[in-house]
């Protein structure tokens, strides 16, 4: 029986043939991921449930990646902190990424892709929503709460329900002034944040294949603002090469039956899209960008899992090359490698840290940092009055702060166009 791509890898993980939308289902997972803000919670119901001398069914299969509350004060964060140590030295865990140390990588997220984890057909689930960022690498990935995250922890099983697939293909060729953040606006306003709830949302077409890894990972981040289980998109050739640039491990490709069956179709033509914000306050409050033109902004942000790799400060520079912002400028790079990167990527004969400091941007060390407000000394953090331009993932009000802020949403050309003129401006604007 024809099945969709989320479903073969469900069933491969199920140890079965085929499954069917809407069956519950054992899953055996190959990674569980876990960070600062819910690791040591998942680990007191581990020990709780499991007893306090229990083990982890598999320490090579546990990944802690402290990147939320790092660089702050805050005693409580720090505490969390020393949490994740103790947990991790007593249960051996390998990879178990310390803060403070060379072995520190930054947001979570970002950082599975550059360590090895994401691989193709494997299932992934973690105590973060944007989880589903992984499925860009055509495998499954999904957040879980800290109680089934501990049971996880304990037998290395999960009971998950099939979700029905949804699919949104894009086709043509990607305008210049178009990114991954618009296409997934778009989506986001067509069927708002209830859109997909408990369902895979599948990304599909020629403009979606011609985007490097970083961008597909945009798309697959922001399912959950849909209400999605996960995202995903089949490995290609593109994957692949980036997969066995960072792991000699084994993995499956699955690709979707020609007759697989779908929830809903949903089709773009990329030429015909325009670039978008999420007005505050919701992901789905969608607006061209012209239509908004001039909405004055206090504060442009770039950072986040959504909008910190590599490929965002890419773009970026590109509009800020030459051009000097006019509003404070934060810029937050995911990972340590995404730092470091800015260092000896070009943009037109420049690194990009020289381009993004000459136009006066301010360039913090890697974490979550503001994307989820965070204590009251997290770089970047929204104030009161503040209408922020960010390239994060959710504006609901208090997510970056302020409860009385407002932010918009936006891909990294967006919010470097509107830095420089401190208002909401379309990026074509500088890309005459």
């Amino acid at each position: 029986m024809a099945q969709t791509i989320t479903q073969k890898i469900l069933a491969r993980a199920a140890n079965r043939k085929f499954v069917e939308t809407g069956e519950n289902v054992w899953l055996n997972v190959d990674i569980l991921l876990t960070h600062d803000v819910c690791g040591p919670p998942t680990f007191d119901i581990f020990r709780e449930k499991f007893g306090s001398g229990a083990e982890v069914w598999d320490p090579e299969k546990v990944v802690v990646l402290p990147d939320h509350y790092i660089f702050t004060e805050n005693e409580h964060a720090h505490r969390n902190i020393d949490l994740l140590r103790k947990f991790s030295k007593e249960q051996n865990l390998p990879n178990y990424y310390d803060v403070g140390t060379d072995r520190y990588k930054g947001v979570c997220h970002v950082a599975l892709a550059q360590e090895g984890y994401n691989l193709p057909g494997t299932v992934l689930f973690g105590t973060d929503s944007h989880t589903c960022t992984s499925g860009a690498f055509g495998m499954f990935g999904t957040g879980i709460g800290n109680t089934d995250a501990a049971f996880i922890l304990g037998t290395g099983k999960i009971w998950e329900k099939v979700p029905e697939s949804m699919k949104f293909i894009f086709e043509g060729q990607m305008p210049d002034y178009l990114a991954a953040k618009d296409l997934i606006l778009q989506i986001l306003g067509d069927i708002g944040t209830d859109g997909a709830t408990y369902r895979a949302m599948e990304f599909d077409g020629s403009a979606v294949y011609s985007l490097p890894m970083e961008e597909r990972m945009t798309l697959t981040n922001m399912a959950i603002e849909a209400g999605g289980m996960n995202g995903i998109i089949a490995a290609d050739n593109v994957t692949e090469a980036y997969v066995k640039e960072r792991t000699g491990k084994p993995y499956e490709i699955f690709n979707s039956d020609p007759d697989a069956d779908y929830h809903s179709i949903y089709r773009y033509k990329v030429e015909e899209l325009e670039p978008v914000v999420a007005m505050p306050h919701s992901p789905d409050n969608r607006a061209t960008v012209r239509s908004v033109q001039g909405t004055r902004i206090t504060k442009s942000y770039i950072g986040s899992c959504t909008g910190g790799k590599l490929s965002d400060f890419v773009m970026a520079a590109g509009i800020l090359k030459g051009n000097t912002v006019s509003i404070p400028t934060n810029i937050v790079p995911a990972t340590v490698e995404v730092a470091q990167s800015l260092e000896t990527e070009l943009v037109e004969g420049q690194p990009i840290r020289k381009i993004l400091e000459d136009a006066g941007c301010t360039i913090a060390r890697p974490s979550c940092a503001a994307c989820l407000g965070g204590p009251s000394d997290t770089f970047g953090r929204s104030e009161d009055n503040d209408l922020v331009v960010s390239t994060t993932n959710r504006n609901f009000p208090g997510r970056m702060g302020s409860k009385k802020a407002g932010v918009c949403l936006a891909s990294p050309l967006t919010a470097a166009a509107s830095a420089i003129t401190g208002k909401l401006t379309d990026p074509r604007e500088f890309l005459r």
